[in-house]
Protein backbone atom coordinates (compact mmCIF):
# COMPACT_ATOMS: atom_id res chain seq x y z
CA UNK A 1 0.00 0.00 0.00
CA UNK A 2 1.39 3.42 -0.83
CA UNK A 3 1.80 5.58 2.24
CA UNK A 4 -0.24 8.84 1.71
CA UNK A 5 2.28 11.45 3.68
CA UNK A 6 6.40 11.30 4.33
CA UNK A 7 5.60 10.36 8.28
CA UNK A 8 3.21 7.95 7.10
CA UNK A 9 5.99 6.38 5.36
CA UNK A 10 8.74 6.66 7.63
CA UNK A 11 6.34 4.95 10.01
CA UNK A 12 7.08 2.06 8.17
CA UNK A 13 10.23 1.42 10.15
CA UNK A 14 9.98 0.29 14.00
CA UNK A 15 12.56 3.48 15.15
CA UNK A 16 13.84 6.10 13.27
CA UNK A 17 17.01 5.31 13.65
CA UNK A 18 16.61 2.22 11.44
CA UNK A 19 15.16 4.69 8.65
CA UNK A 20 18.52 7.00 9.12
CA UNK A 21 20.85 3.68 8.57
CA UNK A 22 18.16 1.96 5.73
CA UNK A 23 18.45 5.91 3.65
CA UNK A 24 22.42 6.69 4.79
CA UNK A 25 21.38 10.20 6.66
CA UNK A 26 22.19 11.04 10.22
CA UNK A 27 19.24 10.75 12.64
CA UNK A 28 18.51 14.43 12.98
CA UNK A 29 17.86 14.14 9.01
CA UNK A 30 15.54 11.80 9.68
CA UNK A 31 13.89 12.96 12.60
CA UNK A 32 13.41 16.85 10.39
CA UNK A 33 12.23 14.70 7.69
CA UNK A 34 9.15 13.15 9.00
CA UNK A 35 8.74 16.39 11.76
CA UNK A 36 8.48 18.83 8.36
CA UNK A 37 7.10 16.18 6.00
CA UNK A 38 9.39 16.70 3.35
CA UNK A 39 12.40 14.90 1.83
CA UNK A 40 15.57 16.67 0.21
CA UNK A 41 15.76 15.53 -3.46
CA UNK A 42 19.20 14.54 -2.99
CA UNK A 43 17.95 11.57 -0.73
CA UNK A 44 14.99 10.71 -2.75
CA UNK A 45 17.18 8.05 -4.77
CA UNK A 46 18.31 6.13 -1.72
CA UNK A 47 14.46 6.87 0.19
CA UNK A 48 13.01 4.86 -2.98
CA UNK A 49 15.65 2.07 -2.36
CA UNK A 50 15.04 1.17 1.42
CA UNK A 51 11.53 1.61 0.07
CA UNK A 52 11.66 -1.30 -2.33
CA UNK A 53 13.72 -2.87 -0.16
CA UNK A 54 11.31 -2.99 2.66
CA UNK A 55 8.65 -3.79 -0.19
CA UNK A 56 6.63 -0.42 0.16
CA UNK A 57 4.44 0.49 -3.27
CA UNK A 58 4.49 3.60 -4.73
CA UNK A 59 7.36 5.54 -3.48
CA UNK A 60 8.92 6.99 -6.87
CA UNK A 61 10.21 10.11 -8.12
CA UNK A 62 6.73 11.55 -8.94
CA UNK A 63 5.67 10.54 -5.40
CA UNK A 64 8.10 12.28 -3.78
CA UNK A 65 7.39 15.06 -5.73
CA UNK A 66 3.74 15.26 -5.22
CA UNK A 67 4.56 15.34 -1.39
CA UNK A 68 6.96 18.68 -1.62
CA UNK A 69 3.77 20.66 -3.41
Amino acid sequence: MTPQTIPDLISNWPKLTEFAADVGCGYEAARKMRDRSSIAPEHWPSIIRASEAKGISGVTFEWLTAQRL
